[in-house]
């Protein structure tokens, strides 16, 4: 059995129109995106609308479609969603800076790679999850119109119920901040005995290389922990443990981080440079995770470079 949830965000969330279709076959999912499509085709003053799936979805749609087919646009999922959640986030800012219309006025169809990446573990669905619920705020100054669809096949059935709570209107819907807050309260696995304690984020080079990291990867996980240090610290002490391509580096703060946008937000010129602190560090590595303190305490940023 498949279900269609769609929604519109309400004045809370802006202009921004996430949507969510739930569905467990071809038939389905071209049953609930020819409607949104047609939607989009009919939006005076908007691009083309574009559907971003399966391969084998996309061909579904394309054949009922017909003559329509020629004025969408149609991206195989796995050119998309090519790295992180966090990369995900930019890939969207960049797509609507270049294509969308007026105020990011489009429609997608956006169908993460769950049989992939997305879903090939607990922590990175929940990482998925984390960009669902923050695309609320991330995009609400945007005219843009979502539909996320989730194939059950692949998704599997805690992915949906989890994306349930990250889209408006489908009865279990958590703000942003809520959702975050729990995902980041699930513990993260305690340090090995054996972590070296190193002088300064300059020191992350050389100590990666020495664990197996290339010379190019080593500098750029040295710069990705400089730019979260620079942008969130002072650090009371920096530690390090695991082998390349999973190096690890933990920086323990004075101070709260206390934002749940902190290194999602685009910068302006849209490109990741050591400036743009956390943004630049969640581009470059394939996991960050922040976890606050109790009041006082300061926090932690988790950085994985693989």
């Amino acid at each position: 059995m498949s279900t269609s949830t769609s929604a519109r965000t309400g004045a809370a969330q802006g202009r921004f129109d996430h949507r969510m279709a739930v569905y467990g076959s071809h038939d389905a999912f071209v049953a609930a995106a020819l409607p949104f499509l047609a939607e989009g085709l009919a939006a005076p003053g908007e691009p083309p609308p574009v559907a971003i799936a399966a391969p084998g979805l996309l061909a579904a749609l394309r054949d009922a479609l017909g003559p329509d087919a020629k004025e969408v646009g149609f991206v195989d999922h796995t050119d998309w969603y090519t790295g992180t959640a966090a990369n995900a986030v930019a890939q969207g800012a960049g797509f609507l800076a270049a294509h969308a219309g007026p105020g990011g006025r489009i429609h997608l169809v956006m169908e993460p790679d769950w049989a992939g990446r997305a879903g090939r573990s607990a922590r990175e669905s929940a990482e998925w999850i984390r960009y669902e619920s923050l695309a609320n705020l991330l995009f609400a100054p945007f005219a843009t119109t979502v539909l996320c669809a989730y194939d059950t096949r692949t998704a599997g059935a805690a992915v949906v119920d989890a994306a349930r709570r990250a889209h408006p209107g489908s009865g279990v819907y958590e703000q942003p901040p809520v959702l975050v807050r729990e995902l980041d309260a699930v513990p993260l696995a305690p340090p090995p005995r054996t972590v070296v304690r190193l002088a300064a984020a300059e020191s992350v080079g050389a100590w990666s290389a020495g664990q197996g990291l290339a010379a190019a990867d080593a500098e750029l996980f040295a710069r990705a922990v400089a730019a979260a240090a620079a942008a969130h610290g002072p650090v009371v002490d920096f530690v390090a443990w695991g082998e390349a391509p999973g190096c690890v580096c933990e920086l323990r703060l004075c101070r709260a981080v206390a934002d749940p946008l902190a290194g999602f937000v685009p910068p302006a010129d849209g490109d990741p440079e050591p400036g743009h602190g956390l943004w630049f560090t969640r581009q470059v590595c394939a996991y960050v995770d922040v976890r606050d303190g109790a009041a006082g305490d300061g926090a932690r940023i988790r950085i994985q470079y693989g």
